[in-house]
């Protein structure tokens, strides 16, 4: 071993002691006779001293000529620090240098690597070996193997199988586009990246493997965002023999394994919500819980009094974002010009004050009486002192604009607190999904995914109400997970693909090695899969899944690191029988 000990490891109980360090140069700070030098390496920083008249002045000279992130390795013996650094586990000791070998010089960084760096995303991407370096990016690294690690010892201790599953598989229709890779050997065929190890798992139910999991690698072709990434991690899990109440008990474990063993928390209760439910009281499927401010339904409050933009509307919807009544106009109108961005939508926004002494002031006082505008705030369950913020318009559409608009007065009111968990099963989603672009029903979740049996004749009449055995687990308003009892049984799954919009010729070619395997003894089963990235991020208490993965891509699918994608050699082109006739924009 080049070294004795590690950067992060000499206390006072050490001093005396003759070691030898390695690692990188953190920084150096040249007094003329007395030179000190961190150095550091993964496991933290040992300050080192040189000093004129018990240093050889070569050795000094050779400190004073070292740079930033120069690799070097050192010998002393460990002292007690004079002025000791409390913010630091080593802070109470230094090494008196002895000898100093540069193993490697290191150009200047293109960036401080420190914890707060002055290096912008692209360039931190592009040098992301260096940006590795920094704590705060190693931690959150070091988090997701504690995470790892973790999970594996839940799930065996649960008795499940870790099962590897191919690479390379078959270009499915549902869901996001695949990654495709051409065959070499089948000239003008390919494979498909997974999306998820889906239908593997399912086979391996039918194989006997009771419970199943793996971490694995998933690749999704889709637009990326702060929480998405074109290749991505997830904790994938089947059973056998269960029905969802199982599954979610299960599962429920492994959260509270994580949370106590990693984040050192103890959640309380995880609640359950119905899809409806979720969508009736915060306009989406995966609610915050950090904060109350649920959906208000007046429209036979607002409906009827002469105020047109409510009387024309599908839904008049609000919500009561306790201890605003103080917002000012100014305040109000930055909401309202916030609703009414693209990205939002909405035409405007009606607020209601709950003033102190009782009365309601509101941007729509000429329609409405004290009267009304009380019984309002009696919806609402509106307190003196409240703000009442309202939208209107098409059901769908408004629910989702006051969904955004609750999470920003979550955000403004100081309720979405990043150390408070709140994780949430929604069940009872549907089965089924209308798209109006292909003017169809897509799966909800995947064609795989079993409906409730009291539902399934309401598939011949009204497949939009038909609800599914599926569920996702929601942490702090983001999905972490997601799963379903699945089909297994071939009538019911050639009735799936048919309600699907797939002929029996294409259900075959794709599926047809499904079906036929529920053919031969498939048991009851289901699943679930954990976007690990997403419930790493939730740990570290970030928005971005990017500092969670070593080698990430950026928002336009690029390594920026290694120029990946990239054209790839004629000649390698002509082995795979490819032509490139690339479309102009």
């Amino acid at each position: 071993m080049l070294r004795t000990h590690t950067c992060g490891e000499l206390r006072l109980i050490d001093v005396n002691k003759e070691v030898t360090l390695a690692g990188w140069v953190q920084r150096v700070r040249n007094k003329g006779g007395l030179i000190w030098l961190d150095l550091r390496d993964r496991y933290g920083v040992t300050q080192l001293i040189f000093e004129e008249g018990s240093t050889d002045k070569v050795l000094l000279d050779k400190a004073a000529s070292l740079g930033r992130e120069f690799v070097v390795r050192t010998t002393g013996k460990v002292i007690e620090r004079t002025s000791k650094n409390d913010k630091l586990p080593t802070g109470d000791i230094e090494v008196k240098a002895s000898s100093l070998e540069v193993l490697n010089a290191a150009k200047v960084p293109p960036f401080i690597i420190e914890d707060e760096t002055d290096g912008g995303d692209e360039l931190r991407m592009k040098y992301r070996y260096l940006d590795l370096r920094r704590n705060v990016v190693r931690e959150k690294l070091q988090l997701r193997h504690r995470m790892m690690q973790e999970t594996r010892k839940y799930m065996d201790a649960q008795s499940f199988i870790e099962v590897e599953t191919p690479v390379l598989i078959k270009s499915t229709p549902e869901g996001a586009r695949d990654f495709v890779v051409p065959s070499r050997v089948n000239p003008g065929e390919f494979y498909a990246l997974p999306q998820s190890p889906q239908t593997f798992k399912q086979l391996l139910m039918v194989s006997g493997f009771d419970r199943y999991f793996q971490i694995v690698k998933c690749f999704r072709d889709e637009d990326l965002r702060a929480d998405r990434q074109p290749e991505f991690t997830q904790i994938d899990c089947e059973m056998s023999f269960v029905d969802q109440e199982d599954i979610l008990n299960t599962f429920e474990g492994l959260v509270r394994h994580l949370f106590t063993n990693v984040k050192g928390v103890e959640l309380g209760g995880i609640e359950r919500m119905t899809f409806a439910d979720a969508m009736k009281y915060y306009g989406n499927d995966k609610p915050d819980l950090r904060f109350e401010m649920k959906f208000v339904e007046l429209n036979e409050l607002a409906q009827g009094k002469g105020f047109a933009i409510f009387d024309q509307a599908e839904l008049v919807v609000g919500i009561c974002a306790s201890g605003a009544g103080e917002y000012t106009r100014k305040q109000i109108d930055a909401l309202t010009e916030w609703v009414k961005r693209p990205q939002i939508g909405a035409k405007g926004l009606v607020y209601v004050k709950c003033n102190e002494d009782g009365t309601f002031k509101s941007s729509v006082d000429k329609f409405y009486t004290q009267e009304d505008l009380k019984a309002w705030a009696e919806r609402a369950n509106a307190k003196a002192g409240d703000l009442i913020l309202v939208l209107s318009g098409d059901a769908k559409t408004t629910r989702k604009q006051m969904s955004e608009l609750r999470l920003k007065m979550g955000e403004e009111l100081g309720l979405r607190d990043r150390n408070v968990f709140k994780p949430l099963w929604v069940v009872d989603f549907p089965l089924l999904e209308w798209d109006e672009e292909t003017q169809r029903y897509h799966a909800m979740h995947h064609p795989f995914t079993s409906p409730k049996k009291e539902d399934i004749p309401l598939l011949e009449n009204d497949p939009g109400a038909v609800r599914a055995n599926a569920y996702d687990l929601v942490i702090n308003g983001v999905e972490i997970g997601g799963g379903s009892i699945r089909i297994h049984d071939r009538p019911t799954q050639q009735l799936m693909f048919k309600h699907l919009g797939f002929s029996d010729e294409e259900a075959q070619k794709q599926f047809g090695f499904l079906m036929e395997a529920f053919e031969y003894g498939a048991p009851p089963h289901g699943g679930i899969a954990f976007g690990f990235d997403r419930f790493c991020a939730i740990f570290g208490g970030s928005d971005s899944i990017r500092d969670y993965i070593a080698f990430p891509k950026n928002n336009s699918g690029r390594d920026v690191m290694i120029d990946s994608p990239s054209t790839i050699a004629e000649e390698q082109l002509k082995e795979l029988s490819i032509a490139l006739a690339l479309r102009k924009e």
